[in-house]
């Protein structure tokens, strides 16, 4: 099973979005997957169902950021080539999915009860939300196979 395939299991069996992307890339990462799920728990529904940063990016940028994060506190050129990842990162998939955004994404504010009944009513989370939790994982793995590996 691809790790992108993964996520969009993780995100079917109950998973939010960021739980789902940071879940099917853990334990490579050597962090153990219940720790994972806790770790990104408040990140789904766009940071605390806010409807900010997509789960599924902010899920990314959290992998991106355990395996090219500098290791030791001040590497400021390891810290600067991690931004430009995490930059890359969203420019590419606000290329593919027109936004970064919970809300633009999935044409609904789910930080409003409203909004929330309405992502719901037509079903957005088990129809818009694969798709950006697969977008965000096939991303994930042209971009770490492309980059230098931690051990």
């Amino acid at each position: 099973m691809s790790r992108a395939d993964k996520a969009v299991d993780l995100f079917r069996t109950g998973c939010n979005c960021s739980q789902a992307i940071l879940g099917a890339y853990a334990e490579e990462l050597g962090l153990p997957v219940e720790v994972a799920k806790r770790l990104a728990a408040g990140f789904g529904g766009g940071m605390g169902r806010m409807a900010g940063t997509c789960g599924a990016v902010t899920g990314a940028y959290m992998v991106l950021g355990l395996k090219f994060g500098p290791e030791e506190t001040g590497d400021r050129e390891q810290n600067e080539a991690l931004y430009a990842r995490l930059r890359d990162f969203a420019a590419r998939f606000e290329a593919v999915h027109r936004s970064t955004c919970c809300r633009d994404l999935i044409q609904c504010d789910v930080s409003t009860s409203d909004g929330l009944a309405e992502a719901r009513e037509r079903h957005v989370f088990a129809t818009e939300c694969p798709k950006f939790v697969k977008g965000a994982a096939e991303l994930l793995d042209t971009m770490l196979d492309s980059g230098k590996r931690r051990e």
